[in-house]
């Protein structure tokens, strides 16, 4: 009689398990880590929604293109803007049918497929023990003396590199390989990713390293060390947005509209600031943690939509790359 008690037990608890629904969500690996995010999330839609919220870490777009209609995901978080175009391209994405009206953004949003759920400015951050006055512009710091150096990130292989050219095209135009041609002697490296570079500032090779203006809420928050700040450009920052979207062909599209509103929750954006270290993007300021309300913040957002970055992105890079190869 116990073995068929057991044996019943055990067959309801599968039962139990195999009726319960899939939410399939694609994330950086970033975001699925232990210090990531992603298992408050996970912990906090599952209470929610009596689902299984699985996340897949890994690459993003390029899985999805080679994927297709077969993919498994019901929905994508960790896309960012410059590449919102070759994404929405793609035919793989439906509208997010969320009300933006509660963002907290330094631009309007009016996209209706790609929802953002935090973001930052790009920015030099330094190490204050090791550079008194940073360097105020691009100009700035191409006049810089020769022992300044930084690190940044490849744009060929980084999103933050290219925000980085983007950035600096937006600002400069026509005149952007010239500031390049100033800037390369102050390049220290150039890495693959944002990881290896900002590893490479924290073990002190560089004063700076190409990284976000929130990036020094880690040290102060986690570390109590005060030391690294974000250095602030009088022409404006780059504005760098994360986005989630919905699977068109998703096989759960309820549960995916569920965790598309829950995002844009209190619940959610309260996880974001001090775990993925960013600011969130349906929280006004004053209910942000306080180390994220003190940070210094450009008093200009400078943004390219999906079309001008396309439009740009190709020259911009061939521009940075002919002046570090001079």
């Amino acid at each position: 009689m116990k073995a068929l008690t057991f044996a019943a037990g055990l067959f309801t608890a599968s039962t139990a398990l195999a009726q319960t629904p899939v939410l399939t969500v694609y994330a950086p690996d970033y975001f699925t880590s232990d210090w990531g995010p992603g298992p408050a999330i996970e912990a906090a839609f599952e209470a929610q929604c009596g689902c299984d919220l699985q996340f897949k870490p890994g690459d993003l777009l390029p899985r999805l293109l080679l994927e297709g209609n077969r993919t498994e995901a019901d929905v994508v978080i960790g896309l960012n803007t410059d590449v919102t175009k070759k994404a929405r391209d793609s035919g793989l994405f439906a509208p997010h049918g969320q009300d933006t009206g509660a963002l907290t953004l330094p631009i309007d949003w009016t996209d209706d497929v790609f929802l953002p759920f935090d973001w930052s400015y790009v920015s030099f951050v330094y190490d204050t023990t090791r550079l008194d006055t940073p360097p105020t512009s691009f100009e700035a710091l191409a006049a810089a003396p020769d022992d300044l150096k930084v690190i940044i990130q490849d744009p060929r292989s980084s999103i933050s590199g290219l925000a980085l050219v983007l950035w600096v095209k937006a600002v400069y135009g026509d005149r952007s390989e010239e500031i390049w041609a100033g800037v390369a002697p102050h390049i220290l490296t150039v890495t693959k990713g944002w990881s290896e570079a900002y590893g490479l500032f924290t073990d002190g090779e560089a004063p700076m390293v190409l990284s976000f203006t929130t990036s020094p809420a880690y040290h102060i928050a986690a570390e109590g060390d005060d030391t690294k700040k974000a250095a602030i450009f009088d022409e404006g920052h780059y504005a760098f947005f994360e986005l989630v979207a919905k699977v068109a062909g998703t096989d759960q599209p309820e549960l995916a509209d569920a965790f598309m509103a829950f995002v844009l929750s209190d619940t959610f954006q309260k996880i974001i600031p001090e775990t993925n270290w960013s600011y969130p993007s349906a929280l006004p300021k004053a209910d942000w943690p306080q180390v994220f309300q003190d940070l210094p913040a450009p008093a200009k957002a400078i943004f390219l939509d999906e079309d001008q970055s396309a439009a740009l992105r190709d020259e911009a890079i061939e521009e940075w790359r002919r002046a570090l190869s001079q």
